[in-house]
């Protein structure tokens, strides 16, 4: 991959067996030990089959950076002040990039930081309906549930990148916009 900052991306997210799912315009906002950050414009619009909605306040979008996939099957997303969580990670398969698109396969869980700060998992009876209709393959129903349990755990206990890394991308994502 070969971004600079400023360069549009476009986020593609499928369900399983290659079904549709969120799709989105962000920016490229640079890279650090956490990853590759993107810039998510409040009033952005995003859809997926059946549904749109418009970003309430900025963004920033969280890419793993390279590495064994064990450790990369999620993307977070941080909301600035007002938004209606603080951090929203997807379970997802390994992000991959292909030229400036991002692609991954929503797994169903999210692990959620809401704005009084407490931490759950959503969606669990969501993944145990589909890893049983879609039929999962069990390295992925495993690999899931562990991306799940180790982001909740660094969200819950804050762990970086979910200390408050993100704020200074939130800034970014207006400078970037201002150029």
């Amino acid at each position: 991959m070969s971004l600079t900052t400023g360069d549009a991306v476009r986020v593609v997210m499928t369900k399983w067996a290659d079904r549709p799912h969120w799709e989105f315009d962000a920016t490229y906002l640079g890279s650090d030990e956490h990853g590759d950050w993107l810039g998510i414009r409040r009033s952005t619009v995003m859809t997926r089959p059946g549904l749109t909605y418009v970003a309430p306040t900025r963004q920033v979008g969280l890419v793993p950076p390279p590495g064994p996939d064990a450790a990369r099957g999620w993307l977070a997303t941080f909301h600035d002040v007002g938004g209606p969580v603080r951090v929203y990670v997807d379970i997802t398969t390994p992000p991959l990039w292909d030229g400036s698109v991002l692609r991954a396969v929503d797994l169903d869980l999210d692990v959620v930081r809401g704005n009084t700060g407490r931490v759950w998992v959503d969606d669990e009876d969501e993944f145990a309906e589909h890893r049983i209709r879609y039929r999962y393959p069990d390295d992925v129903v495993a690999a899931a549930m562990t991306s799940c349990d180790r982001v909740h755990a660094a969200v819950a206990a804050g762990a970086a990148p979910y200390d408050g890394v993100a704020v200074s991308w939130l800034a970014r994502v207006e400078e970037t916009a201002a150029s």
